[in-house]
Formats: C-alpha cells, sequence, structure tokens
C-alpha cells in the first residue's frame, strides 16, 4: 500500500472540486446551523457589514468535505486501475488555522484545493501515520475565502 506522503509529497496542490452556492443552499444551511440575519434573509444582509446575502462559514467548511469524500473515492479508483493500493484514511483527529477570509455570496462558486503539508508516524502504533494536509477555497475572481490545516489518519 502506498502512503499519502508517497502519493502527494511534493506535488503542490490538487484541485478536488467546486461548489457553487445558491442563495437557497445558502439559507437553507443556515435555517438549520447557523441562523443570523446575514445568513437567511437577503434584504436584512443588504444592510449588514456584509452587503449581502452570504454563506455561514460554516457551510464553506462543509463545502470543503462535500468535494474532498467524492475526490478521494476518486482518487482510491484511479490508483486502483493503476495496481496500487490507496492509503486507508480514517477520522481526522482535528484541525486548526481555520480562517474565513472573504464572504462566499450567493451565486458564487468555490474551488476548492487540498495541499499535502507533512506525515508523522504514530509511535504508539506501527503503520499508522497521522498527515497534515492544507485546504483552501476560492472564489470564482481566484481570491482565497477559506483556509485551514487539518489531520487526516493513515492505517494499514
Amino acid at each position: 500500500m502506498m502512503t499519502m506522503e508517497a502519493l502527494y509529497g511534493g506535488k503542490g496542490r490538487a484541485l478536488i472540486g467546486s461548489l457553487t452556492f445558491s442563495a437557497e443552499d445558502i439559507i437553507r444551511f443556515a435555517s438549520d446551523f447557523d441562523p443570523q440575519p446575514f445568513h437567511l434573509d437577503p434584504e436584512a444582509a443588504k444592510s449588514s457589514l456584509l452587503g449581502g446575502l452570504c454563506a455561514s462559514g460554516w457551510h464553506t467548511a462543509a463545502g470543503w468535505m462535500k468535494c474532498f469524500v467524492p475526490y478521494w473515492i476518486g482518487e482510491m479508483k484511479r490508483l486502483a486501475g493503476e495496481g496500487i493500493a490507496a492509503p486507508k484514511l480514517g477520522p481526522s483527529p482535528g484541525f486548526r488555522n481555520l480562517q474565513w477570509l472573504k464572504p462566499v455570496y450567493a451565486g458564487d462558486t468555490v474551488s476548492y484545493y487540498v495541499t499535502f503539508l507533512e506525515s508523522k508516524e504514530l509511535a504508539s502504533r506501527p503503520g499508522w501515520r497521522i498527515n497534515t494536509i492544507l485546504n483552501e477555497g476560492e472564489n470564482q475572481t481566484g481570491e482565497t475565502v477559506i483556509r485551514f490545516e487539518s489531520k487526516v489518519i493513515e492505517f494499514p
């Protein structure tokens, strides 16, 4: 089985997918998880600091995961087609440095990227690794709107 480090170390940023944030999706997500006026009401949002209806930062973070899972499933299939066993990835033990850098407005499309940063073997579990990846999202004009580092467990 190949490791994430062997697959992606030093290869730069990989596009994992894009997501367009419609007004309906923004309102639906905010209604359930972040019910602030600038996420729920287009008229109220116009007079807010943000100046228009925009997605919750948590929505933009969830968008990253929505793109990553199908991307990784595709990578597993691609590698299997090449006769390579893909790394087994488990849950994430956490993230750090979450930054919401620009608002994501209704109609914006965010393209999400991952960059492999490092891998460390776990002394307590031979064959297990903790990988660190940089995750970013850019809007349609190339402005970074979200950035965070996450950890992912790799196991045999």
